[in-house]
Order: C-alpha cells, then structure tokens, then sequence
C-alpha cells in the first residue's frame, strides 16, 4: 500500500491577467521522498513551489496538505504549516548579518529584547548542518553568491520543517558543498521529511531523487522514475531528443604569416602559422590576483577552472573594464585597452556575462528589449536620439533565436525565469557582435536545451573569428565545451591543460597546488577574493 501524500497540489492552474503559466498540473509529495519537477525554464516550476510557498495562489485547484484542502495565503501561513522553501532567487537582507537572517521573523527574544546569544546559537546550528563554517556575526552582503546560497539553504533547515522546498539549491555550489547538502538531504528522508528538487543539473537527479514529474509549457507531461536514462528525461523535458549535450566545434582561426613563435590554435594547420591573440593579458596584478598572463586566439573558446576563491570572477571583471587593477595590460586584437572602463571594453568588441546576472547584468524593472539592447544602444542612436524601433527589431531576433520565453518584447525583465533572463544577458553580447565574450558562469540555472542554444552561439562567435574566455563551475561543460583549459589557484595561474589530455582528475591537482604549497608554507601570501564560482 503507497503512502499517503503529505503535499498535493490538485488539478492546479495559475492565470497572470489572461496569461495561463499553469494549466491542470498535478503533483504529489511524499513523506521520506524527493520528488524532482524538471523542465526547461518557463516551463512553470518556480510558479508552481511558489504556490506551495504562499508567494501565489491557485487560479483554480486545490492544495492537499495530509489529505486536506489548506489555503496558502501568505509566506507565513506556508511556515506555520510545516513548509520550508530554498528559492531560485535569494531572499536575504544584505545589511544584516548572517544570524539576523537566518532567524529573520521569527527573532529570539527574552524579556521583550532580542536574544543576541540565542540568535547567534541557531545560526550556528543551521550553518553546522551543511557544514559551513563561518561568522554569524558577518553582513550577508558581504559575502558572494555561493556563501549567500549556503546561508539560505541554513535558514530553511533551521525551520525544522516537515516539508522541504529546493529550488535550484546547488547552482552557485562547489563539489564537496554540493555534497554535503546531499547528505543533510538523505538524513532528512530518513526523518520523514518530504522535499521537492529543482535543478537543471541532471546527475542530480539519480543522485538524490525518487520521482520525477516532468513538464513542459505550463503543463505536466509524464511522472518516471529519478532512475530514468538522461537522454529519455531531456525527450521528455524539451519534446526532443538532443544528440549531443556539448557541440562544440572548432573555431575558423585566422592564419598570420609563418615563424611567429605562437602555438597553432584550433583550426590552424600546424607549420602554417598561427592566429596571433585576440585577446592578450600581461601581467595583470590587482585584489586578488597575481601576475595574469594569457592570451586567446580566434576561433577558441579557453576555459577558466578553479575552486571557489581562485579569482576566475575577479580577473573577468577587470578584463571587462568593471574593475581596477593595480599593474599589468590587457590588449584587445592588439590594441591595449584602457584600463577599468566598461564602454572603452564594449567598443573594442569585448561583451561580459556576469557571475550575477540580477545585480550586475540586468536593469530588472526595464524591458526584455532594453536589456538586450543596452550594448548597441549608443552605437545605433541617431542625432543623439535612441533607435528604438531598430533595438526593438533587433532584440526581438534574438529573443526569438534564443527561445527566450515571454509574453512581450516589453514586459519587465524582472518577470522572466532566471534562465531566460540569462539568455537576454547573453542576447546582448551576441546582438552586439562582440568579438572576444567573457562568460561567467554561463550556463548557471539554464536547462539542458537551452544551454545547448547558448553552445551554438559560442559556436558561431568562434567560426566567425571570435573567442571566447569561459569561468565555469561546471567540469563538464569545461571539457565538454573548451578547447584549451586554464586552472586558477589562490590567484594565479596553475597552469594549463589542452583539453583532449584534461581530465577532472588533472584540473584539480593543479586547482589544488597553491592551496598545497600555503599549508606549507603559512607565511606565504594567499589571494584572499569574493570569486563564489567552483569547479571542484
């Protein structure tokens, strides 16, 4: 005999205006289970947990909570019953600390004043069960986007809920994090606990989940097991099959004369001479980084790989102009660029895709067409006036190449899913025509199909001449998508790998040596940086 579901959502559609998202979907949660909902973005995942969650309510359909219809008001009404929830986006105060946010509404007190000591003990507690050491005491804003994960994922264990929420949990995570989050997740099957999974990260799914409700567009398309072949749930989840997850092809690199001393790139002909670098770094020292040197070539995509803290984000955003740096150069097809500005780097072809995309790479209450637009707005103005039937044509080319899901051109960013606002990040570069694309973390909270769309277009930025230089958290997208593999360690490089002898194995023995030789020698320096992407 099953069990009986602890959470059902019944037959549920939700409406935005005249806008179905979600139309008669069905799911069940069961005590001791993770039930994983995949699909691509847009797909109506994040609507349909933040019903669970009190954000939205039903158009139409009930929640079952043990059997019986509850309505799910409000935030607190979903807490009072048992119900915590990890969103996509983060939901912390950036001016308080990391105590104060985890136990945020519902604050210790003793005698009508605040319980410092018993607030800082519960941090504590929650933070101890995903094994994260750090200051309670210590402002959220000032820590980076994975720490800010790992503290959100604290605050909802702390709520010893009988219902877990996860969406999209692991994104900003390393390896070793990532697996210890596995591990509370498992002690809490064992608790009874019934949790709900999102992630875009496949393997995953074997690894943690019991079931799978897939759906697509709105609605539910099949239940199989967390077992089921990978090939199958990517059918399933994008209504076709995708023959290869990373299609990287080798890149059209434009040949110099022979004898320049530079090793051949992808696509020369060995003894013919090589493309001179597109993108060239000497040198470069700033907080966090230590004597940069690298060069891409055209038609070559150069991976970034690192543990967190290795300063991969650090030395993009300096490349990109948004960041200072203390000595060093960087030239663009060999032309220096000036240092710590942004529209100098856009006009010399150089388009950044940030770490952050809500903070640093969107105007979020603008339109899907003026965020895609921004980094050819003032080459196409006119008499000092914006073209914006022009943007607006153009962006719509690109929103409809990228498949970005959305009611309209012009409705606020904001109210896409974070994957298809990262495919308008992208967008931008891409309508821009940028030549030399820095990518940080890419492909974080995309599906599986549409990172196969993004590949394609790192595809064609190549084959046209461009290169790409890509910090991923993601060791297979790295060997899956590079041609050349740079590994980072305490702010340097630790070397380099080709990528048809790279292993994983091999990047982390190099991710690993300055970290190494620093527990050797304590009184060596160590790069001390906010870089929260990871590859181990």
């Amino acid at each position: 005999m099953s069990p009986q579901p602890v959470l059902t959502l019944d037959s549920v559609s939700k409406s935005f205006g005249r806008i179905e998202v979600i139309h008669d979907v069905t799911v069940d949660v069961y005590p001791g289970e993770v039930t994983v909902l995949l699909g691509e973005n847009g797909a109506g995942k994040s609507t349909l947990i933040k019903m669970i969650a009190g954000v939205h309510q039903p158009t139409s359909g009930r929640i079952l909570l043990d059997g019986e219809p509850v309505s799910i008001t409000d935030t607190k009404t979903s807490e009072s019953l048992g119900i915590a929830t990890i969103h996509q986006e983060l939901n912390l105060v950036p001016s308080m600390t990391v105590a104060e946010n985890i136990t945020l509404g519902r604050t210790p007190r003793r005698f009508g004043v605040i319980n410092r000591a018993e607030m800082r003990r519960i941090a504590r507690d929650a933070l101890a069960q995903i094994g994260l050491d750090l200051d309670v005491d210590t402002h959220v804003g000032e820590l980076g986007i994975a720490r800010q994960q790992l503290v959100e994922i604290a605050k909802a264990l702390s709520l010893d809920a009988r219902i877990l929420i996860l969406d999209e949990p692991t994104a900003a995570l390393t390896t070793s994090e990532i697996e210890a989050l596995f591990d509370v997740v498992r002690d809490l099957k064992a608790k009874n606990v019934g949790m709900v999974f999102i992630s875009h990260h496949l393997d995953e799914i074997a690894a943690i989940g019991d079931r799978v409700n897939v759906l697509r567009d709105g609605g539910f398309v099949a239940q199989v097991p967390a077992t089921t072949d990978e090939d199958e749930l990517i059918r399933l989840m994008v209504g076709r099959s995708i023959d290869k997850q990373f299609p990287r092809e080798p890149g059209v690199t434009v040949q110099n004369t022979p004898g320049d001393g530079d090793a051949a790139a992808p696509g020369s002909t060995a003894g013919s001479g090589a493309a001179q670098p597109l993108l060239e770094v000497k040198g470069l020292n700033a907080d966090g980084l230590r004597g940069i040197d690298l060069s891409v070539r055209p038609g070559e995509v150069v991976a970034l790989a690192g543990l967190m803290g290795a300063g991969r984000t650090e030395l993009l955003r300096c490349l990109a102009g948004a960041d200072h740096y203390a000595s060093g150069e960087v030239r663009v097809n060999g032309r220096k660029l000036k240092p710590y500005d942004v529209a100098a780097a856009t006009r010399a072809g150089v388009g950044h895709v940030p770490e952050d995309r809500k903070t640093q790479g969107l105007v979020l209450d603008a339109s899907v067409a003026e965020n895609i637009g921004y980094a050819t707005m003032g080459a196409t103005s006119r008499f000092g006036l914006v073209d914006r039937r022009g943007q607006k044509a153009r962006a719509e080319k690109i929103a409809e190449r990228l498949r970005i899901r959305m009611d309209s051109i012009e409705q606020p960013i904001r109210s896409l899913s974070g994957g298809n606002q990262q495919k308008a990040v992208f967008g931008r570069w891409f309508s821009a025509g940028s030549k030399v694309l820095l990518l940080d973390e890419p492909t974080r909270g995309v599906d599986v199909g549409a990172k196969v769309e993004i590949y394609e277009l790192i595809n064609e930025i190549t084959a046209g001449g461009g290169c790409v230089l890509m910090a991923s958290s993601d060791l297979p997208e790295v060997l899956g998508m590079s041609d050349r593999v740079l590994v980072m360690s305490q702010g340097t490089i630790a070397g380099e790998l080709p990528t048809a002898e790279a292993t994983q194995d091999s990047i982390m023995q190099l991710a690993v040596s300055n970290v190494h030789r620093d527990e050797e020698e304590p009184h060596a320096a160590s790069a001390d940086t906010g870089d929260e992407g990871a590859t181990a």
